[in-house]
């Protein structure tokens, strides 16, 4: 399979991922809204009424589309740290060498917000508090992007290693069949 451009990528996951995640939220207002209107509605020789069952397919439809969604959105996740990564100047090397760089980055991000606080409490209280807050969530953010980062780079390295050895398992056996 040949790789697509990311452009053309996100072009394609995108819409879906939006389309998905709409569909998702209409099949769980079905599942919340529809059973207690069909609450005196039984069906015969079932022993729960049609709302529950209503609201069971609306809920697996829900769960569906949601797959569906982080699919997509685990294609564009790693596309989007990409991109974040390497505006972060991190090269683009998969090895644990960037993973430890990855590392230090988080520890890099938690000092400064930690040392940021200080200077932030000094300013007006409501301004300081939405600092605070919003100073959190973007250390939180990047932490996220990196630890995420860290995981693909892992994944990659025993991945390749997995894949090493079963090609050797592959040519052994391949050896052993060949003596008999």
């Amino acid at each position: 399979m040949v790789d697509k451009p990311i452009g053309e990528e996100i072009r394609n996951r995108f819409p879906r991922l939006t389309m998905s995640l709409v569909m998702a939220i209409i099949f769980y207002l079905i599942s919340t809204i529809v059973p207690p209107l069909m609450d005196d509605i039984f069906l015969p020789g079932i022993n729960f009424n049609a709302g529950m069952l209503v609201g069971t397919i609306a809920l697996i439809f829900t769960a569906i589309f949601l797959i569906r969604a982080l699919a997509d959105g685990l294609v564009l996740s790693d596309i989007l740290t990409d991109i974040f990564v390497k505006r972060l100047g991190i090269k683009e090397e998969r090895s644990p060498r960037r993973a430890a760089r990855d590392a230090i980055y988080i520890i890099v991000v938690i000092l400064i917000t930690t040392a940021l606080y200080p200077i932030i409490n000094t300013l007006e209280p409501n301004l300081s508090d939405a600092l605070s807050i919003g100073t959190t969530y973007v250390a939180l953010a990047i932490i996220l992007i990196l630890i995420y980062d860290i995981g693909r780079i892992l994944y990659r390295i025993v991945e390749r290693k997995a894949e090493s050895m079963a090609d050797g398992l592959a040519k052994m056996t391949d050896r052993m069949k060949n003596r008999e």
